[in-house]
């Protein structure tokens, strides 16, 4: 059998670019899970789907890249390339069988190019990152840092990586390289965060700003909308928050990151009904555990407990089918076994998450987890640790109110219920409604 012909030095920049882009979108949605639906009794789950059309455009390059295949099956840059696509086509599907079919695709480029192929050890890296092994992440970022110093996408996975395994440092050092070498906007949105962590909102917000600026397709916009929406709540603005979220949508009606935050805006409003439609559309979309979570307590603090307790049905499938893959649990996990289902499991599953992933939001549901099973005074160090950097996250200050308030501390719970309840409380309907009563009480208790 004759040798496939080399691709021309045209087709591997083309194809290098490919895949540098697509790992630079995949990274930034990294840290989000896969959710399936359950299926009838006494079958297996089946993946949730998007929206045809958008299960069409996600599919289209990792077509096109299987027709070259066809053509060129020793091509290990379209291989990578292959893998990178099938990363994001999960993303955007919901699919997780998607995620070995890109392994597949990756080791397929690693065996035809073993040595220097940044493209597939990029790709590799994004891979870990999606299915939360963070430290895999780390270990392939660095490898394909060694095969190519100078590739942007690199530093990206890099940066996630030590930002979940609590390397904050290493994480910012990360993303100034990244934005050394090429100032676009994924570089851009990762700096936005480095700032957002540290609860500087306002270099975040101007950050995020110059991103949508560099924003070169629909999807970096959107990204973008989302952020904006989220950061100007985060600062008790509801209404810029809800204009950003809008400002998204008109170009990308079915993204379910700017449902959510829609969603969050419409909740700080007290238009609780509204919020309820939005978290349904992006559920339908893509039913990741927040937007699942979120919707189910929206539900339940309407007093629609039947509606609720068919988003923790799939939930439930969701943590049964995480616990037979052998993967540790995310923080929505963790948090939805302490209010609606175990909390001495929930604390043994933070526990395996933290030991995985010490990140703040881990520590914030490990210290919530510890709270409901009772041991208030082990969850206030956690319930710091997640505030340490300064983060302006509304349920974390209400989680460590409430620890506060379980330990006597009425003083220091109030100074975080207040940072919580301004003018437009960044909390789903349930939360919001408990931040309000945990006030009311410290208002009664002698």
């Amino acid at each position: 059998m004759t040798p496939d012909p080399p691709t021309p030095a045209r087709g591997r920049r083309r194809l290098k670019n490919v895949a540098i882009t697509l790992a630079l979108g995949i990274a930034m949605f990294a840290a989000g899970a896969v959710l399936i639906q359950p299926a009838t009794p006494g079958t297996p789950p089946s993946p949730a789907s998007a929206p045809p059309g958008a299960a069409a455009r996600s599919a289209a390059p990792a077509a096109a890249l299987t027709v070259r295949l066809e053509r060129l099956p020793g091509d290990w840059n379209t291989w990578s390339a292959l893998g990178m696509a099938r990363i994001e086509q999960a993303r955007t599907t919901a699919d997780p069988a998607l995620y070995a079919a890109a392994e597949k695709a990756l080791r397929r480029s690693l065996a035809l190019q073993p040595s220097g192929n940044s493209g597939a050890e990029t790709g590799m890296a994004a891979l870990a990152a999606a299915r939360h092994d963070f430290t895999a992440a780390r270990t392939w970022a660095e490898k394909a840092l060694t095969s190519d110093p100078y590739n942007p996408a690199v530093y990206g996975v890099l940066a996630d990586a030590h930002t979940q395994l609590g390397h904050y440092r290493d994480a910012e050092r990360a993303v100034q390289k990244m934005n050394d070498l090429r100032p676009d906007a994924a570089s851009l949105a990762r700096a936005s965060y480095v700032f957002e962590l540290r609860g500087s909102t306002g270099r975040a917000t101007e950050l995020m700003r110059r991103s949508l600026t560099a924003a070169t397709t629909d999807s970096e916009r959107a990204f973008a909308h989302a952020c904006l929406s989220n950061l100007a709540l985060e600062d008790g603005d509801a209404r810029l928050a809800l204009s950003e979220a809008e400002q998204g949508l008109r170009k990308a009606p079915a993204d379910p990151a700017l449902l959510d935050a829609r969603a969050r805006a419409h909740a700080a409003l007290g238009q609780a009904k509204q919020a309820r439609a939005d978290w349904q559309r992006a559920t339908d979309i893509a039913p990741l555990p927040h937007l699942l979570l979120a919707l189910g307590e929206t539900h339940q603090a309407l007093g629609d407990d039947e509606q609720a307790e068919v988003q923790y049905t799939l939930l439930r499938a969701q943590d049964t089918l995480r616990t037979s893959a052998g993967d540790p649990p995310d923080t929505d996990a963790i948090l939805f076994e302490a209010d609606h289902g175990n909390p001495v499991r929930a604390v043994t599953m933070a526990e395996e998450a933290l030991r995985a992933r010490p990140f703040v939001a881990v520590h914030d549901a490990y210290g919530w987890a510890l709270h409901r099973a009772g041991r208030s005074q082990e969850a206030l160090k956690h319930a710091d640790q997640a505030l340490a950097l300064g983060t302006r996250n509304a349920l974390w200050h209400y989680h460590r109110a409430a620890v506060h308030y379980a330990l006597g501390n009425d003083q220091a719970a109030t100074a975080d219920l207040r940072s919580v309840l301004g003018q437009a409380p960044a909390l789903n309907p349930l939360h919001a409604a408990q931040a309000r009563a945990l006030l009311k009480r410290i208002g009664t208790r002698p």
